[in-house]
């Protein structure tokens, strides 16, 4: 009976000397491919009153998954997608909608966008004169 355990120890204690570097190895190869064949876009905005971002607390934020597919805790994060896709991930291309109708009130709502689109870094930050102004711009994205 000791020398079948003494057995078994042996070849386990062989097979993983032998296979163990060639195991490794083969993990090392799969970490240096992509895990997607999809560039990574993962957003978080946020919401804010105020003139500036540094000078206020956000009092909304969610995140938006774009790739492979929409998700995330914005409302409508396939809407939301496809428009910044429209547009290429060009925050400053969203542009206010026609026959949107708002006050000339002065009540700053700021939107910042950080995170990383289509696998590039990206921060974004604009300050809209009020929640009528923001609404406009765009449908879905900065609908949250």
């Amino acid at each position: 009976m000791r020398n079948t355990a003494r057995w078994a120890a042996t070849l386990g204690l062989t097979a993983t000397a032998v296979c163990g570097p060639l195991t490794g190895s083969a993990l090392a190869g799969q970490d240096a491919a992509p895990a997607s064949l999809y560039a990574p876009s993962a957003l978080v905005l946020t919401l804010a009153h105020g003139d500036t971002a540094t000078m206020t607390t956000p009092v909304r934020a969610v995140t938006l998954s774009c790739s492979p597919t929409a998700s995330g805790t914005h409302p409508d994060a396939m809407s939301a997608c496809v428009e910044l896709r429209g547009v290429g991930g060009d925050f400053d291309a969203l542009r206010a909608r026609d026959g949107v109708l708002c006050t000339k009130q002065y009540d700053p709502v700021i939107v910042t966008v950080d995170g990383v689109w289509q696998g590039k870094r990206v921060s974004y930050e604009r300050t809209f004169s009020n929640e009528c102004v923001k609404g406009s711009y765009g449908t879905s994205l900065f609908a949250f």
